[in-house]
């Protein structure tokens, strides 16, 4: 089994490291890193890792990602004890059944430090980024040069503050994290603005979740700025973030057996609805179904701002539309960068006949093509195959309030969901 990465467009075999693939988060040729192999899971992995705890299920699923001469296991597990020891749960995780609804569970994302979601994988980003500068620099001798990282990132809410809080006071790693100016929460701007840690710097920029996005994508591609200062990535771009929130889909599955009758544990059918911008949350679940997890389907939900669903219905991604602000603001993009990696794989499953170089080939025009035109359109095959593994809708912010109401109303404890959430229910 191969522990190596390759870019989303290159067309060559040229493969990095899980440190480079971290520490520099875009590849040169501007694609995304993802593994050369997506590893499967042990056959008995549904009863040796039933009751094992989230910590447990992460060392055994980063293991699959992350060889052992990389981070040895002594490492791997103290790096995953420290980046959830901040976490309000036990169960870091924990799946709650609603009562509203005899077959719906919801599992809560937001026991982390700043409660957003990606405290799960930041959390653990963050300590990654320190325990590789402080392995480069354990050697320097007083008066050289330290290895460091300059963080980059774009924000629409909650990835900024998890950021934050996941890389604040960590050494030789500086934080610049743009966010559109009043398009976030008022608590997400008081968490990222209030932080006085000197390595933290906050920047509200004039525009969209996009325009930010494009500053960073520009700071990325500018090899000689990128090359002095060292650029790394902290958004869903960073396949780190992808791999870590890939354990809660397995912690999800084994909480439910749990909770099942011998009766319904034969009959259940495992259907994940993820609230989706940037497509990093779901892209976790789909790697989750490709290593052998047994989920059955998997929804893009979205808000007005649905790029997604569009595509899903007609093959054809366009950016056209302005985005919308919603009362869903986390959600509220028009290009989900972590959708390159899920078509890269449809795309070579498909149109490219198996052949990865030629899937990176094709990838990299219609990603040249957004870029300059705004659209393209996939073949019909391989929209076939994204809609036998997505499936997708679009919620309004009307439907959104009727489904905060409705939720409280049913819930025998008055459950209060986000704005978020309720775009999946």
């Amino acid at each position: 089994m191969s522990t190596s990465y390759r870019s989303t467009r290159s067309s060559s075999e040229q493969t990095v490291s899980f440190e480079d693939a971290v520490i520099t988060g875009l590849a040169k040729d501007g694609g995304l890193f993802i593994p050369s192999d997506i590893p499967t899971l042990p056959s008995d992995f549904t009863s040796k890792w039933s009751n094992l705890s989230f910590e447990e299920l992460a060392f055994n699923i980063l293991r699959l990602y992350i060889d052992n001469s990389e981070i040895p296991d002594a490492d791997l597990k103290v790096l995953i004890t420290k980046s959830y020891s901040t976490f309000r749960s036990k169960d870091v995780t924990p799946l709650v059944k609603l009562d509203s609804d005899p077959n719906l569970y919801l599992l809560e994302l937001f026991h982390g430090p700043t409660y957003a979601f990606k405290d799960v994988a930041l959390q653990f980003v963050g300590n990654l980024f320190e325990y590789f500068l402080t392995r480069k620099n354990a050697d320097k001798k007083e008066g050289e040069p330290r290895d460091f990282i300059t963080v980059v990132g774009a924000t629409s809410g909650d990835t900024g503050s998890a950021a934050i809080y996941g890389l604040r006071n960590k050494k030789d790693v500086s934080v610049f994290i743009l966010y559109p100016t009043g398009r976030v929460s008022p608590l997400q701007e008081q968490q990222m603005t209030t932080v006085l840690d000197e390595n933290i710097h906050t920047l509200s920029v004039k525009g969209t979740f996009d325009d930010c996005q494009d500053l960073v994508k520009q700071v990325f591609n500018d090899k000689e700025f990128n090359s002095q200062y060292h650029i790394g990535a902290i958004n869903s771009i960073n396949w780190a973030r992808i791999l870590a929130q890939i354990t809660y889909y397995f912690h999800a599955y084994f909480q439910l057996i749990r909770q099942l009758s011998e009766a319904d544990k034969k009959a259940f059918k495992l259907k994940f609805v993820v609230p989706s911008g940037n497509f990093g949350d779901i892209l976790a679940g789909f790697y989750a179904k490709q290593m052998g997890l047994p989920i059955d389907e998997l929804v893009v939900a979205t808000n007005d701002n649905n790029i997604l669903n569009r595509f899903l219905n007609t093959g054809k991604y366009d950016k056209v539309a302005e985005v919308k602000p919603t009362y869903s603001p986390a959600m509220d993009i028009n290009v989900s960068s972590n959708f390159e990696r899920f078509l890269w794989y449809m795309i070579k499953n498909t149109s490219a006949g198996g052949d990865s170089l030629k899937a990176g080939s094709q990838l990299s025009t219609f990603m040249s093509d957004l870029s300059s035109k705004g659209v393209f359109n996939v073949a019909p095959e391989t929209l076939k195959a994204a809609q036998s593994v997505l499936d997708s809708a679009t919620i309004t912010d009307p439907e959104t309030v009727k489904t905060i109401k409705e939720t409280y109303q049913k819930t025998s404890n008055n459950y209060i969901l986000d704005p978020h959430t309720a775009v999946v229910f």
